[in-house]
């Protein structure tokens, strides 16, 4: 069963969107608690898996990672080894960032990073192509990124 969380609970949830770095003693006032209940409200949530980790958010343009491609795949026969073998093939590709199972006309969604357009079609070409199962393959090129952030949850 799904515990509750309460107003509090989602007030240190938005802080720490914001700022992950903040200590307990500067959350603290910011959700109008005091520093041990605080830290006791931080340990719930991560206890829960409300808050799976802390992460640096990292401009890939400034990693010289500023491609990026989403890449919808359809598999030829979706048997259960098959899926299996695609799903681990793929974790295993480090520039494929993002990885979803879809519902609809194509089967998977990868988010793919590279340097560059040659940088990702040998991506494309000498791992991409190769993978288990795959029967379709095709590539969005994003051409601006608007909104790209997926850590800040919305929350009540």
């Amino acid at each position: 069963m799904r515990e509750e969380l309460d107003s509090i609970d989602y007030a240190v949830l938005r802080e720490l969107q914001k700022e992950g770095r903040l200590t307990t003693s500067e959350l603290a006032p910011r959700v109008n608690l005091s520093q041990s209940p605080c830290w006791r409200r931080v340990n719930k949530l991560e206890t829960l898996g409300v808050i799976g980790g802390y992460h640096a958010e990292i401009n890939r343009k400034k990693v010289d990672l500023g491609f990026l491609a989403f890449v919808m795949i359809t598999l030829d026969y979706q048997s259960t080894d098959k899926v299996k073998n695609f799903e681990a093939a793929v974790i295993k590709i480090p520039e494929v960032v993002m990885f979803h199972c879809l519902s609809g006309t194509e089967d998977y969604i990868l988010v793919v990073v590279a340097k560059d357009i040659e940088c990702y079609t040998e991506i494309l070409h000498g791992k991409l192509h190769g993978l288990p199962g795959v029967s379709r393959l095709h590539s969005h090129i994003s051409l601006k990124e608007i909104k790209g952030r997926i850590a800040d949850v919305p929350l009540p």
